[in-house]
């Protein structure tokens, strides 16, 4: 099989290049793949799925049903924007939503893909926030906010986060090393493909004797980038 990974899209109004990148790719190359794996991080914010009918989120979400409805598959892993992406866009927009981290099986080759967030362990505060929001609980009572009250602490909590990210050591935002070997050791040492950070990046993490590539998708900064899989190897594009 062959197989396109992407992520770090923040897609938004403000960014129309990658917005049309994004579609460009929906059109071209995502069509001669077996699988599209969008690993977190497609939208610069998700406030919940019945915001899924602005101008942005139904061009995109169309664009995704039309490639799924040609016969490939997509699969979904949330970012930490847009963790409240749910079952009515992914319906609409015919993603599968994958736990994280998920393994995949890619022609014998085990493959776990994860947003890549949860390996950041180094920065505490955030991992707090992370917990938070992801808990079901803080989920159900933020989505039965009206929809304009979500809007508005979303653009609260970023400027926050903008805020914070200056203060913080570069090397707190990247992953740790010893929760990658975890990862790998409890996955049964398996190749990895992860987001977030945006260092691409192509590493090799010996792991009890035994060796473990992980690969770092770019995020998009006006034009589509990409980890392909053509059967038997990986290759970054474009």
């Amino acid at each position: 099989m062959s197989a396109l990974f992407i992520a770090d899209l923040h897609l938004s109004d403000h960014c129309p290049e990658n917005t049309r990148a994004f579609l460009d790719l929906l059109a071209g190359l995502a069509r001669e793949v077996d699988a599209l794996y969008i690993l977190g991080d497609l939208f610069e914010y998700w406030a919940g799925d019945d915001d899924r009918d602005t101008p942005l989120n139904r061009e995109v979400g169309e664009a995704l049903a039309t490639l799924a409805a040609q016969g490939t598959r997509i699969g979904f892993i949330a970012g930490n924007r847009d963790f409240l992406v749910g079952e009515d866009f992914a319906r609409d927009a015919g993603l599968n939503i994958l736990a994280d981290p998920t393994v995949l099986d890619l022609d014998g080759r085990r493959v776990l893909v994860t947003h890549g967030d949860n390996l950041c362990t180094d920065d505490h505060a955030y991992q707090a926030f992370r917990h938070q929001v992801r808990a079901p609980q803080w989920q159900r009572a933020f989505l039965a906010r009206p929809l304009e009250e979500r809007k508005l602490m979303i653009e609260g909590l970023r400027r926050h986060s903008e805020t914070a990210k200056q203060e913080k050591a570069l090397d707190i935002m990247d992953v740790n090393s010893a929760a990658v070997d975890a990862l790998l050791r409890a996955h049964d040492y398996p190749t990895l493909i992860h987001g977030h950070t945006h260092r691409p990046a192509h590493h090799i993490h010996h792991v009890d004797g035994l060796a473990c590539e992980r690969w770092v998708l770019s995020d998009w900064r006006g034009t589509a980038t990409w980890l392909h899989w053509d059967g038997a190897a990986f290759s970054p594009g474009p």
